[in-house]
């Protein structure tokens, strides 16, 4: 660089132009000082990064000072269970940052999907970013593109989870995975595999939790599970901020005004925290380790650790969620940063032993002129789960399957289609509905072999209620929503209108307790539920299955019998 410096001097040796390049070498060999001072991702932060509101300037730790050790962690794998507001993403935006800076090394930041998450993280995080910060600027070549962000030799990839190509395509050392929860579960494995082979490897995974053992939650237990603690400004001692003991709310109606009255208490002193003075303790702070010597750190905090969310509002979303599942379901996941499953979203295992019998799998006698259905999950593995119907003589409703009793008279599985064959020839169902995904070729052979009696069965979003459509595309199939008939079947165990052998497999419990309700809200504010799977639930939706045939069944009135060729 000097060489370079006295050769332009040589040129244009002005005592002007002398000056100026005097003062460029000043500038460069400042700024090169200053980057070889930048030794952590905290201090990049705090040298380079610019914010806008609620707190413009440079980035400073002020107030969320948890966040400072979460830029510096090293480890290989970092988890983050948060709520709503916690500084989370803007860690990792930083981490991004530094690592393409610093380290010269491709990231990948994934989101549930890549429009609209991808395209909106692009447009209300990536760009302020740099529009607020001189050094991103200068750091970043090539930004048009949303999925794609070059800066020099190192790639910033913006992608979705939903794409399974795009996971795949190309290699970057840092990972970052966007809100977990609301990811495709299956697709995040496929995420790792973009770090084979590289020499620089981090990976951090951030999400709101949603119900326990599930996404994010599923990690953050296995992790180290750290907490933040402060010392107390009244009693000096290390204290962690939770609900309820921290909360003291003065009213049960959220439309008082005494809910302003709401404030934060040591859970140990019980003396009150001031909520505008709290980031000053905040400082004080340590991260805690539930688990010592895991590979992976686990991070979480709630909002009452947040300056910006003042007491009162944590109170309001709390006597709202007394009143609406889904408000209950947001103030736990958004507020709390904790996973939570409403009352009524989950069965017990104790519930499906309720509803053992006292008969064997595959020995049960079947009575004559009963209804017999199929249901069959498709995976690794398919699981069959045979059922009998008994439907009363006065119904109490039109729907045939409110008013019908279930006895499982068989649940197993096999590894081939063909096996399949076998247990339709020897239980000669009314009716049969096999899922029609992810084997679907498969699956349509095996519906011909048995045409009119096996139906491929879509989980579609454009059926509402126990509605089941045929499909106009596949032969031999129907779409029905996933919830609705969720809710059927796995509501005979809570009210007993089903029996099940009691020496069936073991996992068949457990893959019907693995299905939890999650609520949620539509666009009109109305309570919504949907279905995640906290495990394996492969016998749960053979079971399902086996609900929708009862009601073809009834419905195409077939009562023809099946035979095995000769």
């Amino acid at each position: 660089m000097i060489l370079l410096l006295l050769l332009r001097v040589s040129r244009q040796p002005s005592i002007g132009r002398l000056n100026e390049i005097k003062q460029k070498f000043r500038d460069a060999l400042v700024g090169g000082l200053e980057r070889k001072s930048v030794t952590s991702c905290s201090r990049w932060a705090e040298r380079y990064r610019v914010m806008g509101q609620p707190f413009p300037g440079p980035w400073r730790f002020k107030y969320h000072p948890w966040a400072r050790d979460m830029h510096d962690s090293e480890a290989a794998f970092n988890i983050g269970q948060k709520s709503a507001q916690a500084a989370y993403t803007e860690t990792c935006l930083n981490r991004t940052f530094y690592v393409i800076d610093m380290k010269n090394v491709n990231c990948m930041y994934i989101f549930p999907a890549k429009r609209p998450d991808a395209a909106d993280f692009s447009a209300s995080r990536f760009d302020p970013a740099l529009e607020l910060s001189p050094h991103l600027q200068s750091l970043f070549s090539d930004v048009k593109n949303v999925g794609h962000k070059r800066a020099g030799t190192a790639n910033l990839y913006l992608r979705g989870s939903k794409s399974r190509s795009g996971l795949k395509s190309n290699p970057a050392g840092l990972l970052v995975f966007d809100e977990v929860d609301e990811m495709v579960q299956q697709n995040i494995p496929l995420g790792f595999e973009r770090q084979s082979g590289q020499v620089y490897q981090q990976t951090w995974m951030i999400s709101t939790p949603t119900v326990p053992k599930y996404g994010i939650n599923q990690y953050f237990i296995d992790s180290t599970m750290e907490h933040y603690f402060f010392k107390c400004p009244a009693c000096n001692r290390h204290i962690e901020l939770t609900f309820p003991d921290c909360l003291v709310i003065p009213t049960d109606d959220p439309k008082s005004n005494d809910i302003f009255e709401t404030y934060l208490r040591c859970p140990k002193c019980k003396k009150a925290i001031d909520h505008d003075a709290k980031h000053l303790s905040l400082q004080s702070g340590i991260w805690v380790p539930e688990h010592e010597g895991r590979h992976m750190r686990g991070f979480h905090v709630n909002q009452l650790y947040s300056s910006t969310v003042q007491p009162h509002q944590i109170a309001v979303s709390y006597l709202n969620a007394a009143t609406n599942p889904a408000d209950e379901q947001e103030f736990y996941n958004s507020k709390l940063g904790l996973p939570h499953i409403v009352d009524g979203g989950s069965i017990d295992i104790s519930q499906v032993n309720d509803c053992i019998g006292n008969y064997n799998n595959s020995e049960a006698i079947i009575t004559p002129g009963k209804i017999i259905t199929v249901g069959i999950d498709v995976g690794k593995w398919l699981n069959y789960v045979v059922s009998e119907w008994t439907i009363p003589a006065v119904m109490q409703s039109p729907d045939v399957n409110k008013d019908a009793r279930e006895r499982v008279i068989e649940a197993g599985k096999v590894l081939d289609f063909e096996d399949l064959d076998n247990v339709l020839y020897k239980y000669k169902p009314n009716m049969t509905v096999i899922d029609a995904n992810p084997e679907r070729r498969k699956a349509y052979e095996f519906a011909v072999r048995f045409w009119g009696h096996v139906y491929l069965c879509f989980y579609g979003n454009n059926v509402r209620g126990k509605q089941i459509t045929k499909s106009e595309e596949v032969e031999q199939s129907v779409t029905v929503d996933r919830t609705s008939w969720l809710d059927l079947s796995l509501g005979r165990f809570i009210k007993g209108t089903v029996k099940i052998p009691k020496d069936l497999p073991h996992e068949f419990g457990e893959h019907i307790i693995n299905q939890v309700r999650k609520y949620e809200k539509d666009k009109n504010g109305n309570p919504v539920a949907t279905y995640l799977s906290t495990g394996a639930d492969h016998y749960g939706h053979a079971h399902n299955y086996s609900e929708v045939a009862l009601a073809l069944a009834v419905s195409f009135a077939n009562n023809e019998n099946l035979e095995s060729p000769r």
